[in-house]
């Protein structure tokens, strides 16, 4: 009994020790959170106004905003997930439902070399192919630029979220006559859908914060988009055009701008992580 006893407190030691500092380091990564939030908000909230969100960008000392950077921004995202989020998960779909044998293995191993390469490499592989032959920025070629990017991480995140769908629903669904693709359309892909969202949630986080890539594609502009054809604003070049900047009220207008955008990214992560949630639960 006394060995029992103490074996049993030694557990409950190191259980209270292990959920403690794994507390520990969850406050800790909230706490820094909390502060980058809390500094860019006191930084950028003096900037931020009404006419700052719909004006664009004019000369020092005349005000002026972010208006063209927000539409171009979500111009470029939703081109960017409308060609990114589709392909990536099909390509999980294959990898996981379909593929087999060494093509396979060379796409998997061509969406982990994707998910490692420099994001300016990117930008600066759609510049020559795209840019240079059409001998202009555009807002397509940014788009295909932040597409490539988001296509590795939805595609990986697609497929380990398919592989924790458990084989008895296949099986069940299999053995009341639907056929594979029935079967993965209609009972695989929803029982999968909340973490393939957060897939493209995290995709659409991680090309939100992208400037190289746009530098080398859709380069900006201080006008409101006509068209897809055109070099086009986003947030994060202007941010870094005024950070660079050396004017006070431009570097004002950065923080103001960072505010935005990050709003707007939590704000698409609430959106999509609610709709999701009420569609598949």
């Amino acid at each position: 009994m006394t060995t029992l006893s103490r074996s049993d407190r030694s557990r409950r030691t190191v259980s209270a020790v292990m959920t403690s500092l794994a507390a520990l380091c969850t406050f800790v990564a909230v706490g820094i959170l909390a502060v980058i939030l809390s500094y860019i908000a006191m930084r950028g909230i003096g900037a931020l106004n009404f006419r700052f969100l719909f004006d664009t960008p004019r000369p020092v000392g005349e005000g002026g905003g972010i208006g063209n950077a927000i539409v171009g921004s979500g111009l470029l995202l939703l081109l960017s997930c409308l060609i990114g989020i589709p392909v990536g998960i099909a390509c999980g779909i294959y990898l996981s439902e379909i593929g087999g044998g060494w093509f396979a293995s060379a796409v998997r191993f061509l969406i982990d070399t994707l998910t490692g390469i420099p994001s300016i490499v990117t930008g600066v592989f759609v510049y020559a192919v795209i840019v240079l032959p059409m001998k202009h920025f555009s807002a397509f070629a940014g788009g295909i630029a932040l597409a490539l990017i988001m296509i590795p991480i939805v595609a990986r995140t697609t497929e380990e979220m398919i592989k924790l769908v458990p084989q008895s629903l296949r099986e069940g669904a299999l053995a009341l006559g639907a056929p594979q693709w029935r079967v993965t359309l209609g009972v695989v892909l929803p029982a999968a859908a909340s973490g393939i969202a957060t897939g493209a949630m995290l995709a659409i986080a991680r090309v939100s914060g992208e400037t190289a890539p746009l530098l080398f594609t859709a380069f900006g502009s201080r006008f409101f988009p006509r068209n897809l054809n055109e070099p086009i604003a986003s947030l994060t070049v202007q941010i870094y055009n005024y950070a660079i900047s050396p004017y006070d009220e431009w570097h004002a207008q950065a923080w103001a701008a960072t505010l935005v955008l990050m709003a707007l990214i939590l704000s698409i992560n609430i959106v999509v992580r609610f709709l999701t949630r009420n569609r598949f639960s």
